[in-house]
């Protein structure tokens, strides 16, 4: 006879012994509704199925305690109360106010880089390539008597006018204006502008006549003069008019017409604008100091 096959006593023990594993489901979420006039009692309590979560019945989980999650909403006490929340929807009179000062920051600033690039693009236009349009090198002589050239000025904005010292109206009148520009800039940039006066009238504008004239007007003003020929071509190379006779007689009087112009030299020497009888002392003072910030070469340290 065949004999049954006994099943190993192991493998009995554990199905024997293994329970199926109960589903439980645990409330976390509460939920309550106006319409009730009490609250219900936790067994008329019905769970929907996106408020349960399900676990299985482990010795972990059913220690763990179960967590509630309750939604908070602001609730106004007045019908004002809740209109004015949302009555501004979402501006208010601080962000009104953070985006006008940012408007008046930005159109500040476009409005400084647009005169800056303006100044920029005046200065490159007035540079020649190789030699220069205005400007140029020269020897002269000062109002002591010892002689000058341009390389003295380099280091310095410098602000040159042309005229002679018998003229009997235009001249004081710009070198009255020359003083006053001259001031301005010092007292913001001292040290960084040079007034510089050639006379177009050598024959009687000498250094001795030059220092005494230039002195009534101020005492830091540079004056200059030369020959006929040293005075032609550096007014040649600044493009000044001027109609002095040449072989003047002694005592003999004569009027000198001539440009009425500052030119505004940069500390290389080159040319950077013209100021006209159009600009007062004020709007000149503050266009030389305009420059001067742009300026991004080096200076030459004052003595």
């Amino acid at each position: 006879m065949s004999r049954p096959i006994a099943a190993p006593r192991p493998l009995i023990r554990s199905v024997l012994h293994t329970r199926p594993r109960a589903q439980q489901c645990r409330h976390f979420l509460t939920t309550s509704s106006s319409s009730y006039s009490s609250p219900p009692t936790p067994s008329s309590r019905r769970p929907s199925p996106l408020s349960r979560r399900c676990a299985t019945t482990d010795p972990d989980n059913a220690s763990r305690p179960a967590v509630s999650f309750t939604q908070r909403r602001h609730k106004a006490k007045t019908v004002e109360e809740a209109k004015s929340r949302y009555r501004t929807g979402p501006f208010s009179w601080k962000a009104g106010a953070l985006f006008v000062l940012a408007a008046a920051g930005l159109a500040w600033y476009f409005e400084h880089e647009k005169e800056r690039m303006q100044r920029k693009r005046t200065a490159e236009a007035t540079k020649g390539v190789g030699k220069p349009k205005v400007g140029g090198a020269f020897e002269l002589v000062d109002q002591d008597g010892r002689a000058f050239s341009s390389a003295e000025l380099r280091g310095r904005y410098s602000l040159v006018y042309f005229g002679f010292t018998h003229c009997p109206d235009i001249c004081p009148e710009e070198l009255d204006k020359m003083a006053r520009m001259f001031d301005l800039v010092e007292e913001k940039a001292p040290g960084k502008l040079t007034p510089v006066f050639v006379t177009c009238d050598p024959e009687r504008d000498d250094p001795k006549i030059l220092k005494a004239y230039l002195s009534e007007f101020h005492p830091r003003f540079l004056g200059l003069t030369g020959t006929y020929d040293q005075i032609k071509d550096v007014c040649k190379a600044y493009r000044v008019y001027f109609s002095t006779p040449r072989d003047v007689k002694p005592g003999q009087d004569y009027l000198v017409d001539h440009s009425i112009y500052f030119y505004l030299m940069d500390p290389e020497g080159d040319f950077v604008e013209a100021l006209g009888r159009q600009h007062s002392p004020d709007q000149a003072a503050a266009l030389i100091l305009d420059h001067m910030k742009d300026w991004r070469g080096s200076w030459r340290s004052q003595v």
